[in-house]
């Protein structure tokens, strides 16, 4: 297979460019314009082609054989939707450098190419784009046309030669991981090559009824002008009228008093239960006109509608423990599912014609992982055979026959599960339940959490490792630790290594002072946070939860085209008459787990629908 390496030159203005405008935006809409394009075909002389469309097509076409190319890019989302998009062609297969960055440096630093080429001392990226603003290619001189060919073959040079320094283990002393690189490819084709429709007619009818909610809002709270909320101190005022005094806080920005209106500050949400009806209508509408999120992403899944399918932006290590994450302004991974019209955004994302949806999730997958790793072998084994873990837990905390739990009993045994096994104190588990809208006494917390801790030695005894890992690691030592030592410590990098061979980084790990005496703590983009036992459990078990979802979703890859994956689910799409059988092979792959995790039980539930919103 040839490697091609590939970067487009494209035209941009001050209003016409990635800064104001999302990627799928800026390729699909008539101003966009190729201006040129430099290709290196494996260590050939780079070379710089420009013309019309036409022209550019003919040349990339007959560059190389695409069915037996492995398309590399900084930034591949962008050039490789360019070249599918723009001029047809699909490579054998994607990667990207911006991805394999993340991965072996971590995601606090910078994975720019200007960045890494410093960083690594191969070149300097130059700076001929800033000339270019606002010129289209015929209003280049042959001159500067040639000085940009210059700087867009330097561009892929630096590519190439950060590529062979990532991939190769020259850099971190092992090779990048070979299925990390098919998840790389796996997570741009949900992008460059997109198969999702949009419901541009329940689109719009959503966007209708969250106008005329918010318009409600005002009139039941009897506001004019939404300025008066938006304004803290006129919405204060407000509430003065209704002989409320404003709930206040410090700011932590500068230590002076300010007012309380955020919707996380508890004094906030109690009025949410003020007795006077008219105050709650005043919060309400508050909240409810303040947030354009549901607006504005009912409008940008209407403006995709308009250009054509659904190009599916799923960011590859977004976040520190390895996971996907939303990315391009449209965060799939957060879509609401709750409330009357919290599934119409869900239900607008359509299988294409002739197609169905099959949604599987991976059931209660950080909570196996976390018993597993700990060693916790009695939870381990009711996973296994599949008992119900949260009608046990609720069973041992309120002396409940199992048969007799009631479902508000259950959803405190699987609270208690998915919260404590990261060291959650009781305060903390409390302030979760009555987010939950169960209400319990702190006495009754404090007792609920000691039973899981009792009952649960192995995992507590995984906090108290996971908290000599840290120490470990500030003094430079390495070790092994959780189940068959699946986890390595690299006190050199400050890294803990993941089954997949890829780091997790605490950046600048050491003793800092707080409030509460010197603690743990690591760097990162917004600011320092702190780090202790049940943290680091907690990292660890999404970092594994994510590696064992990769590991499924490159078995179902062999079959189906991947199409979305959202946390612990992945979504295909198939043709109607073969739903059975792949919804039955999607469920084995999904079952599957990785060789080094011996013993984990793993289930999965799935769900069909012509729709993404019906498959749940």
């Amino acid at each position: 297979m040839d490697l091609v390496t590939l970067d487009f030159e494209t035209f941009y203005d001050k209003d016409f460019s990635l800064r104001k405008m999302t990627t799928e935006a800026y390729i699909r809409d008539p101003l966009f314009e190729v201006i040129g394009v430099g290709v290196k075909v494996n260590d050939r002389e780079t070379e710089w082609a420009s013309g019309t469309h036409k022209q550019i097509k003919k040349y990339l076409t007959e560059a190389a054989d695409w069915d037996q190319v492995m398309l590399l890019c900084h930034n591949t989302m962008f050039d490789g939707a360019i070249l599918n998009w723009r001029f047809d062609i699909r490579p054998r297969v994607y990667t990207d450098t911006v991805c394999i960055a993340r991965a072996i440096n971590g995601t606090e630093a910078s994975a720019s190419l200007g960045a890494l080429s410093e960083r690594y001392d191969i070149g300097v990226k130059g700076t001929e784009v800033l000339d270019a603003k606002g010129k289209r290619r015929r209003d280049f001189t042959p001159e500067e046309l040639s000085s940009y060919g210059d700087y867009c073959i330097n561009d892929v040079e630096l590519t190439n030669q950060l590529f062979n320094l990532l991939a190769s283990g020259l850099i971190s002393g092992t090779r990048f991981p070979h299925d990390e690189l098919k998840l790389i490819d796996l997570t741009l084709r949900m992008f460059t090559e997109p198969t999702l429709q949009l419901d541009k007619q329940l689109l719009n009818s959503h966007f209708k009824d969250v106008k005329a909610r918010k318009e409600k809002l005002l009139v039941d709270a009897g506001v004019t002008d939404k300025k008066e909320l938006m304004s803290n101190p006129k919405f204060a005022e407000l509430l003065r009228g209704f002989g409320v005094e404003p709930p206040m806080k410090i700011s932590p920005a500068n230590g002076k008093e300010t007012f309380a209106f955020a919707k996380s500050d508890e004094g906030f949400k109690a009025l949410l239960e003020h007795e006077d009806d008219n105050v709650k209508a005043l919060v309400e509408a508050r909240l409810g006109t303040k947030s354009t999120l549901e607006e504005t992403r009912t409008q940008r899944f209407l403006d995709i509608a308009d250009r054509g399918t659904l190009p599916v932006p799923v960011r590859y290590y977004a976040a520190h423990t390895g996971r996907w994450g939303g990315d391009d302004k449209i965060n799939l991974q957060n879509l609401p599912s709750r409330g009357a019209n919290g599934k119409k955004l869900k239900r607008s994302i359509l299988a294409p014609e002739g197609h169905t949806m099959i949604d599987c999730d991976s059931s209660q997958i950080e909570a196996r992982v976390l018993a597993w790793l700990a060693g916790q072998d009695d939870l381990t084994a009711a996973f296994a055979v599949g008992d119900d873990v949260y009608k046990q837990m609720a069973h041992v905390i309120y002396s409940t026959p199992v048969e007799e739990v009631t479902d508000s009993q259950r959803f405190v045994g699987k609270t208690t599960i998915l919260g404590a096994g990261y060291g959650m104190g009781a305060v903390k588990f409390q302030t979760q339940l009555a987010g939950m809208g169960v209400e319990v006494e702190l006495a009754e917390a404090r007792r609920i959490i000691q039973i899981y801790r009792r009952a649960n030695g192995a995992i507590t005894q995984l906090w108290t490792d996971a908290n000599n890992t840290i120490q470990y690691m500030d003094r430079g030592d390495t070790l092994q630790f959780g189940k068959d030592g699946v986890l390595t410590v690299d006190a050199s990098r400050n890294a803990i290594i993941l089954p997949s061979g890829l780091p997790m980084f605490y950046h600048a790990l050491g003793k800092y002072s707080t409030e509460d005496g010197q603690e743990y703590m690591y760097k990162t983009r917004k600011g320092l946070v702190r780090i202790y036992g049940g943290k680091v459990i907690e990292n660890v078990c999404q970092a594994i939860a994510r590696c064992i979802i990769g590991h499924q979703m490159i078995l179902i890859a062999k079959q189906y085209k991947v199409a979305l994956t959202v946390h612990d689910s992945i979504v295909i799409t198939v043709r109607d008459e073969e739903v059975d059988e792949a919804r039955a092979y999607v469920e084995h792959c999904m079952s599957q787990k990785p060789d080094w995790a011996d013993g984990l039980p793993i289930t999965c539930e799935s769900g069909t629908g012509k729709s993404y919103g019906e498959c749940e």
